[in-house]
């Protein structure tokens, strides 16, 4: 099967990799059981340019997931400052964090997580209902998404009579239906098998080579080498972070 990948970049503009979408200042997490606090992410710093594809990695408990709830405004740290696409999301209200994810930030969730009484185009229109798009557009927009994802075909079909990759497609195809700056990918190929997962991977690096920036947590190998930079956590902390190329270059 062909997966299409004529993913455009929104202005058409030549992709430049300049500014810094992500910038993290010394982020720490604590939740708090009574009066005993479990510190989770231990200060941590990180800058994600524009267009970079970055593979977040680390063992269970090292804090991975906590950081992708924090940076897919999910969470808010206990200390430090997260600057999104210019905006210091850090210290923001929920309203104020809901709006900023609707708007600049795409999931894709290893559950899919798709409504079940939803046909495809409406599942993958639904943040579209959010901000306001009247129906017709909504559904016109969410045809569009899905030739990307090469699943017109299968517009008029709900959840269960589509196979697991179908329904990430889906998935996928609802992550970007806002023309987010950020997507964020968490272990989206963790109930395929190989095969599909390679297909779901191709849609990430199409993705990507149009200009989003892609975030994925990942704790497979052969998953995060799509990726062109891997940060490594452990502990709380960033333990590397490193690009391809020097990667390639220590083998």
């Amino acid at each position: 099967m062909i997966v299409k990948t004529q993913f455009i970049n929104k202005n058409n503009e030549p992709k430049l990799m300049s500014t810094s979408i992500i910038h993290l200042e010394n982020i720490r997490k604590s939740y708090f059981m009574g009066k005993q606090a479990l510190q989770v992410l231990k200060g941590v710093s990180l800058n994600i340019n524009k267009n970079e594809y970055v593979a977040l990695m680390g063992p269970s408990g090292s804090g991975k997931s906590t950081l992708m709830n924090i940076l897919g405004c999910l969470d808010s740290p206990t200390e430090g400052n997260y600057i999104l696409n210019g905006k210091d999301v850090s210290k923001m209200i929920d309203d104020d964090l809901a709006e900023v994810r609707n708007k600049e930030i795409g999931f894709v969730f290893q559950q899919f997580n798709l409504l079940p009484r939803l046909t495809a185009a409406e599942n993958v229109a639904l943040p579209l209902v959010y901000a306001g798009v009247s129906k017709k557009d909504r559904i016109e927009m969410a045809m569009n998404v899905l030739d990307k994802v090469s699943l017109t075909d299968r517009s008029h079909h709900k959840p269960n009579e589509l196979s697991g990759g179908q329904c990430q497609r889906v998935a996928i195809a609802r992550a970007l239906i806002n023309n987010p700056s950020l997507i964020l990918a968490d272990e989206p190929t963790g109930n395929l098998d190989t095969k599909t997962s390679i297909e779901i991977m191709d849609i990430f690096s199409a993705i990507q080579a149009a200009g989003n920036t892609v975030v994925l947590v990942t704790h497979e190998e052969d998953i995060a080498n799509y990726a062109h930079r891997v940060v490594r956590l452990r502990d709380g902390v960033i333990e590397s972070d490193k690009s391809k190329q020097l990667m390639e270059m220590s083998h």
